[in-house]
């Protein structure tokens, strides 16, 4: 019940949130600049990193760290990055499984750069084995890199953003994490990508205190270099099996990985998105 001293008018004073234009000041799209903001990529030196790095970069980055154990690749992706936005880029070369040099390597680039605010964790590989034939170290070799390199980047990061008073950690998980594929053998690297997801959202409880976000994208099959190595049956089965009968380009995770860096997601952590062209809906 209303009190007599208030009317419904100044109930509706006191509750509307302020209205925000699509247009000029506080426009949403102003939200999406990474203005002043830079980021690290672990895995960027090609393939969907590289494609998440290049969208980074178009909303106004003011620097941007490859990390990539490829040097050639590294080198080469972060001249193209400057070449193609004018972001101040450098390659790092670093192993993501490896605790002191990941630090090194993150201490080094708050140096060059003057701070960090957001993290991409793309590095990962993936490998096919029937499971009662998969050697227990390449099984190992895959949790490596892709569960506990994800671990070892995202804590390695984790001082420079909370002197920057909060940031975004993206993981890249997988819709492997959700489902099991077939007809491909891959259970290393389903067991990674579900520990990844749920990895990511254990970060997001424990430092959302400190403002750091985290979330992860999950990708379906997409159209990279790795696929011309596979079975072209394989890929058509793939295919069938997607709602949307067909794979997923790099840059179809440009927006999502944009959103999740910026302001425009500043109240989602603990997120995984999938896009996989409805593959998970089935």
């Amino acid at each position: 019940m209303v009190p007599p001293s208030l009317s419904d008018e100044s109930i509706v004073e006191a509750t509307s949130p302020p209205v925000t234009t699509l247009t000029g000041e506080g426009s949403v799209f102003s939200q999406f600049s990474l203005a002043s903001q830079v980021a690290v990529i672990t895995g960027g030196a090609q393939g969907l990193g590289y494609a998440m790095a290049s969208s980074l970069c178009s909303a106004g980055l003011s620097g941007i760290a490859i990390l990539d154990i490829n040097p050639v690749a590294g080198e080469a992706a972060a001249l193209s990055l400057q070449k193609t936005y004018s972001t101040p880029a450098r390659f790092y070369r670093a192993d993501v499984t490896n605790e002191p040099i990941m630090k090194a390597t993150f201490t080094k680039v708050n140096a060059d750069f003057g701070g960090i605010d957001i993290l991409i964790c793309s590095a990962g590989i993936v490998e096919n084995y029937p499971a009662e034939e998969y050697p227990f170290d390449r099984f190992q070799r895959v949790l490596n890199i892709n569960l506990s390199g994800s671990f070892l980047s995202a804590q390695a990061a984790f001082p420079f953003l909370k002197s920057r008073g909060g940031g975004s950690i993206i993981f890249i998980a997988s819709m492997s994490g959700h489902i099991v594929n077939y007809p491909q053998c891959q259970i290393a690297y389903n067991a990674s990508k579900a520990g990844v997801i749920h990895m990511m959202k254990s970060f997001a409880a424990e430092w959302a205190k400190y403002k750091i976000r985290c979330n992860s994208i999950s990708p379906g099959y997409m159209q990279t270099e790795l696929v011309a190595s596979f079975d072209p049956r394989m890929v058509e089965q793939w295919i069938k099996s997607t709602p949307m009968a067909r794979m997923g380009l790099p840059h179809e995770l440009q927006g999502v990985a944009l959103w999740l860096a910026s302001k425009a997601s500043s109240f989602t952590t603990g997120a995984d998105i999938s896009v996989d062209g409805g593959y998970t809906t089935l």
